[in-house]
């Protein structure tokens, strides 16, 4: 008798769309990938509002939730709306304690809402100043995956990152960080996957390694 497929729902980095995850490939014969996309949040909406609107497009039982980055943060707060096998975060945090001080001071300080809808509109911005991405064709390659250019999307979603208030991380959860990653830097980051030379678009440039490993992280044979 055929084992069920492991169903997987990926949720995109801020800002980004399903074109992220184009480099991604797994067994067919043992993998179904679905791609969760952003959605517009609604006024004053809570992350946990809006993780249960996330969570409602999980449709097959016993899911494997992936998130990267912000989407990682929103993968753990869906979790609490169903019955995950398991979560992986990419290049993400497990908790508010993991979060770099800049981000925590603007918390206190929400220069965020000063912030002009054009500097947004504007992908480059994002990529540049929010992602740390400094060379010129990583920036190009990175742009060329940031589909969602709402402004209140956008307000909303940097005022939930930075003012992400977990503070445990669950239980079941499997981490995989870069040791170069810019946005949250190693230091900070606890109990996860190393990956050398990963930084915070590791899933666009390290996405062998992602598809070499993902299976054997998943089925607990990764070592």
């Amino acid at each position: 008798m055929n084992q069920p497929k492991n169903q997987l729902y990926f949720v995109p980095g801020m800002a980004a769309g399903k074109e992220i995850f184009e480099n991604i490939s797994l067994p067919e014969e043992n993998y179904d990938i679905h791609i969760i996309e952003w959605i517009i949040p609604e006024k004053n909406e809570t992350i946990e509002q809006y993780a249960k609107r996330m969570a409602a497009k999980v449709t097959e039982p016993n899911p494997i939730l992936v998130g990267v980055s912000f989407g990682g943060v929103m993968v753990q707060e869906m979790s609490a709306f169903l019955d995950v096998q398991k979560i992986i975060i990419i290049s993400s945090v497990k908790s508010k304690k993991e979060l770099p001080t800049k981000m925590k001071v603007v918390k206190y300080i929400p220069a965020y809402r000063l912030i002009p809808p054009s500097f947004l509109e504007n992908t480059k911005n994002l990529v540049k100043y929010g992602l740390g991405i400094k060379s010129k064709k990583k920036l190009e390659l990175y742009q060329n995956y940031l589909s969602v250019n709402n402004t209140d999307y956008l307000k909303w979603a940097i005022k939930q990152m930075v003012g992400w208030n977990r503070s445990e991380e669950l239980e079941n959860i499997i981490h995989i960080h870069g040791d170069k990653d810019p946005v949250f830097p190693i230091k900070k980051i606890e109990n996860c996957i190393i990956i050398p030379g990963g930084t915070h678009i590791m899933l666009i440039v390290k996405f062998k390694w992602l598809n070499d490993n993902l299976p054997k992280i998943i089925e607990g044979t990764y070592k």
